[in-house]
């Protein structure tokens, strides 16, 4: 069957048809959005062990324990292990030699009567791909984008039956069930920013490619994983905290990244409304960069991810081209101060008006979105190999029409220069060491930090040779 002429309705009569498939719904807000699809197209009771919603607070916490956030990640797991359970005891012993058992659970906050809330949710499935086969997992989270909540249930449940069917289907190809979570779904009524596979069957599975796959698929602008290469939602990483964020090629890190981004760092905890707060520090790598040559490699990301991931460092890959949009989503997530580290190439094409012809308001509409959060930028200073003429922000020439808006700008600490650096990194790019290394001269190693250089020999990324 070809997978993009499935519709909802086939997908989920598919599995009402499958006698191998058999499971429980638990859904919580919204209705019961998902498991009505099944219901709908007929042969339900060869599938449906059981529906339920906990909606009532109390209800919810009798049957799965207390939880600090019923919309989360925690209280998900919670249903799913307890349905999971459950349904292994009561059926198990009658029915589970020849029967694929599987719970699909969701929390979910839809838009509702005053329409202020965040429209959100988690969503997973846990599932035996054999008889008896110890459980995998696939969990997401959703943003529903749609502005009426009849809409956001709609969305939901479609995107709730691509879930299953993906899972049960599709299993064995990881790439499979994330790209078809969008299907018989306009791209701007969801959003998934977090999927996160687990179990047996997904021992192999490479979370940071999966995250670059809902980027790249379209299904969200941006995607976090850890040093550890674990996924990490956003909203929970992000909520209430400083940001300050540095975005780059990092093929490979260099000395350069890691000083811009720690004298950043210096500069920005030294704010009164920054001053002992804890600030996430992350590394971008921009859809845009990564498809330079026209489409992704994906090897060379994986290591672009290693070589970051041995600085501790947490990723954020995204699809904003424009600082301003980054700007806006790390706004959606925190109240709290964002500041981004750039070096003086950077912010001379800040100031470059043809990157801004979509826009009705030019570079002042730009620069509007881009500070209105109170954003900070800490701007690296340049030394030109050539004329060894060092350029800040001080000494930065921008059109002379544009004049006046870099001062303001700069006159009222929306751009600042990094004041302490060290001078030694100034000559490096990392152009420069990547060529070295292609060249197999060995000084590049004298201009990545020690963890950095290990890494790359040791797994021989960018062309090193030995």
């Amino acid at each position: 069957m070809d997978r993009e002429k499935v519709g909802t309705q086939q997908k989920a009569l598919s599995i009402n048809l499958d006698p191998r498939k058999y499971g429980a719904f638990a859904e919580i807000g919204a209705g019961q959005e998902v498991v009505r699809w099944f219901f709908q197209v007929g042969g339900a009771a060869g599938t449906i062990a059981k529906s339920m919603s906990a909606y009532d607070m109390l209800v919810s916490d009798s049957i799965y324990g207390k939880a600090d956030r019923y919309v989360s990640r925690s209280r998900l797991q919670s249903m799913l292990d307890y349905e999971y359970k459950l349904l292994i005891e009561r059926l198990d012993e009658k029915r589970g030699a020849e029967t694929d058992f599987f719970v699909f659970a969701d929390t979910v906050a839809a838009r509702g009567y005053k329409g202020n809330a965040e429209c959100h949710g988690w969503m997973g499935i846990k599932f035996q791909c054999h008889p008896r086969s110890e459980p995998s997992q696939i969990v997401a989270h959703v943003r529903m984008l749609d502005t009426d909540n009849i809409s956001q249930y709609e969305a939901l449940g479609i995107i709730g039956v691509n879930l299953i069917h993906s899972a049960l289907a599709h299993y064995e190809a990881p790439e499979l069930v994330i790209e078809s979570l969008s299907d018989n779904l306009n791209t701007k009524r969801i959003e998934v920013d977090m999927v996160k596979f687990s179990g047996p069957q997904f021992q192999t599975v490479d979370h940071r490619l999966m995250s670059l796959k809902l980027v790249q698929q379209d299904l969200s602008d941006a995607a976090m994983f850890a040093a550890s290469g674990e996924v990490l939602q956003p909203s929970e990483v992000l909520y209430k905290k400083p940001v300050l964020v540095e975005r780059g090629s990092f093929r490979p890190v260099t000395h350069v990244n890691l000083d811009m981004l720690e004298c950043a760092r210096s500069q920005f905890v030294q704010e009164p409304a920054v001053r002992g707060e804890e600030v996430v520090t992350l590394m971008e790598l921009t859809m845009n960069n990564l498809m330079q040559t026209g489409e992704i490699d994906y090897q060379d990301f994986l290591s672009r991810a290693e070589v970051i991931a041995a600085t501790g460092a947490t990723v954020l890959i995204s699809d904003y081209f424009e600082y301003y949009r980054l700007a806006a989503y790390l706004a959606r997530y925190t109240d709290k101060q964002i500041a981004m580290s750039m070096g003086v190439p950077s912010l001379r094409e800040l100031f470059d008006e043809s990157y801004y012809a979509n826009l009705d308001g030019g570079i002042l509409e730009s620069f509007g979105r881009l500070f209105k959060n109170n954003l900070t930028l800490y701007v690296y200073p340049f030394k030109d190999r050539e004329t060894g003429q060092l350029t800040t922000v001080e000494r930065l020439k921008v059109p002379a029409h544009l004049r006046n808006l870099f001062e303001h700008l700069t006159e009222n600490n929306y751009i600042r220069s990094i004041d302490f650096y060290n001078k030694d990194y100034l000559p490096i790019f990392s152009r420069d060491v990547l060529a070295k290394i292609r060249a197999n001269d060995q000084s590049w190693e004298a201009m990545v930090p020690p963890e950095v250089s290990r890494v790359i020999k040791e797994r021989k990324f960018f062309g090193y040779q030995g």
